[in-house]
Formats: structure tokens, sequence, C-alpha cells
């Protein structure tokens, strides 16, 4: 997997709860430990979880359901994605790292949105051989 980031431009991303004081620090690990193999990270994204609370007559706010994804397809909310997948287009990046790590249904529904592969920080860890310009779901 790690093949992937090597001499790329990198996106990351990560969803946090707002009781995560260190969200900025696993980030920074993050993008260390892309450069480390070689990847370039060009453009980080944080959706925070639990910021604000819900409004009246809604549900429940964001503090009941803090540690819960926004999405079970896409792991944050559709506003944040396709924010993502146009810095993807902009930047042309080979993949978007989350800090998180995502079901095989959030990576498949996220790499086709994105346009790129999604990967979670575990997949930067396999030892499985992966090759830019012929990724697909399968591979992942």
């Amino acid at each position: 997997m790690t093949n992937v980031v090597v001499d790329a431009d990198v996106l990351i991303a990560g969803l946090f709860s707002a009781k995560r004081k260190d969200h900025a620090d696993l980030m920074d690990d993050l993008a260390a430990e892309i450069t480390e193999l070689g990847g370039r990270v060009v453009r980080r994204f944080v959706q925070r979880r639990g910021v604000s609370g819900g409004k009246k007559g809604q549900a429940p706010g964001g503090q009941a359901n803090m540690d819960q994804p926004y999405s079970s397809r896409t792991l944050m909310s559709t506003g944040k994605v396709h924010e993502i997948a146009e810095a993807c287009t902009e930047t042309q990046a080979a993949a978007v790292v989350f800090a998180n790590d995502l079901t095989g249904r959030q990576r498949t529904v996220l790499t086709e949105i994105l346009g790129c592969p999604a990967l979670s920080r575990s997949d930067l860890r396999r030892s499985e051989c992966y090759h830019p310009g012929e990724w697909s779901v399968r591979n992942l």
C-alpha cells in the first residue's frame, strides 16, 4: 500500500470527536508518516464532531454522537467529502489518507467520490504492493 504515496501528492483527512484535544498532533503524525514514505502532503482536512449542539426541535446535537461517524457510507459529512473531492481534482492527488480506519464500504464509496484511492492510516502499514495508476477498489 505504501507505493501509492511514494513521490506523490497526497491529501490527509480526519474525523475527530470534540473530546479529542490532540487531533492536530495526530494529523501531524500522519503527515510525517507519509513524508517518511516519500509522499508530499499538499492539503489537510479536519472535521470535528460534537463541536456545536443541535437546534431545538431537531435531532440531538453533536454532543450525543461525538464518537460516531457522520455517515456510515463516507465517514464525514457530505459537504466535507465534496470539499475533499474538489481538492483532489485541483491538486491531482494520488490518494487521500484518512487518520481514521475505514470500512470496506467507506473505502469503496470514498474512492468513487474522490476519484482516487481512499486509504486509512493502517493501509500505509500494510506490506502489500500497490502501484499508482493501477488502483481499483479490489486492490485496496
